[in-house]
């Protein structure tokens, strides 16, 4: 019998196993001294954010909610796919989410909260900003062989989330509600021993519904690679350039010399993808060639992890907090023109914003009572559309 891998199942993380364990120690102490039922309310904010981004994608509740139906909690919280700023103008931490209850029925999850929105947020506000580089072209992720596949679905959905058009794999696209996307691994053309034999296999075996994108760079020059792959196959959508850095050159140059060579072919239909090491910056510098799409990985799926935390701000209907954070149950506002942050103590406050002077908005939303949902769930293709909107007023900013 095969040995089990290095890795939490549903079961683990439900039970707490993967918490740190000091807050293990807590609910223990907690209940042995008469405090088991000592009511807070504890709130998720985000001090900064990474790599000086201005604004970050919320992303991973979903998670959370699934993680804590059935417990004694309410939670309140942005919705998902919300563009953020970490602070308001006075510099005040933006509440995400807000959970109350008895600290000794949800303090052992704060691990796996945090967890669940961390990464994801990082890696879809990664994503977000592949996306508006890309300026509107196809974005693929690719990334999940850089990470542990344990996690291969919650990589996929946040990119999915964050704005890209595709995943890789088969779980994550489950996940999306998509069809996992990609073409081939420079193997089979090894292995076979040409790409003639390989793009043929290819053709012959695989599901005519699947879209026909030839991997083009493993033995010959790309513009007669191409040129071969469009004659060969009948309904070729298009060719991926992953050519490595050592031999790319000028990439955007190459790009544009193969588009060349295929119109004057006759294969003006045909499209160039391009993958291998990309990121936001890299792509800025070929988006403007023949390129139709990218394959993006590590830099998406690796993204930085967002420094968030969760404080106890309120006791038992009082105002409460450790030096450094704010106390009192806070609610998030933000400008629905420019995006700029409120916090408040009232859910009903009046709040201008100060770089544009428009009323802000009130943006939490109630999303667990008494560990029962208050509203259906969104799918993660509906949250996608609302960043790609979001996405579409930053960049007219």
């Amino acid at each position: 019998m095969a040995e089990k891998l290095f890795i939490a199942d549903e079961a683990e993380v439900r039970k707490g196993t993967t918490m740190d364990v000091y807050f293990q120690r807590t609910k223990q102490i907690l209940e042995a001294k008469g405090f088991k039922d000592t009511k807070v309310v504890a709130e998720f904010t985000c001090g900064g954010l990474p790599n000086k981004w201005p604004w970050a994608v919320f992303c991973g509740l979903e998670e959370v909610v699934r993680l804590m139906e059935g417990q004694k909690v309410d939670l309140w919280a942005v919705p998902e796919g919300t563009v953020f700023r970490a602070r308001d103008s006075a510099s005040v931490r933006v509440p995400l989410m807000n959970v109350a209850g008895a600290y000794a029925d949800f303090g052992i999850y704060e691990t796996a909260m945090l967890g669940m929105v961390c990464q994801p947020s990082g890696i879809a506000t990664a994503s977000a900003r592949v996306k508006i580089a890309s300026k509107g072209k196809t974005v693929l992720a690719f990334g999940n062989r850089r990470m542990h596949p344990g996690i291969a679905g919650v990589i996929d959905r946040s990119c999915y989330i964050g704005g890209c058009d595709g995943v890789a794999s088969p779980f994550g696209a489950d996940l999306c509600g998509t069809e996992a996307v990609g073409t081939v691994p420079h193997a089979l053309m090894l292995v076979m021993g040409s790409n003639e034999a390989a793009f043929k296999a290819f053709d012959e075996v695989i599901d005519p519904k699947v879209g026909r994108v030839m991997l083009i760079d493993t033995f010959e020059d790309e513009r007669k690679a191409a040129v071969a792959a469009a004659g060969l196959i009948k309904d070729l959508k298009g060719v991926r350039l992953d050519t490595p850095s050592s031999r790319r050159g000028n990439f955007k140059e190459l790009i544009n010399e193969v588009r060349w060579e295929l119109d004057v072919n006759g294969y003006r239909d045909v499209d160039i993808i391009a993958s291998g090491g990309l990121d936001e910056n890299t792509i800025s510098a070929i988006v403007d060639s023949a390129v139709a799409g990218f394959g993006v990985g590590t830099s998406i799926a690796n993204a930085p992890t967002l420094d968030m935390g969760m404080d106890i701000i309120e006791k038992e209907g009082k105002p409460i907090s450790k030096r450094g954070k704010f106390s009192g149950r806070k609610f998030a506002y933000r400008c629905p023109c420019c995006f700029a942050m409120g916090v408040s103590l009232r859910p009903d406050d009046t709040i201008r914003c100060p770089d544009c002077g428009k009323a802000m908005e009130m943006i939490e939303v109630p999303v667990l009572k008494d560990g029962k949902r208050v509203s259906k769930p969104r799918t993660a293709g509906e949250i996608r559309d609302s960043v790609l909107k979001q996405i579409e007023v930053l960049k007219s900013l």
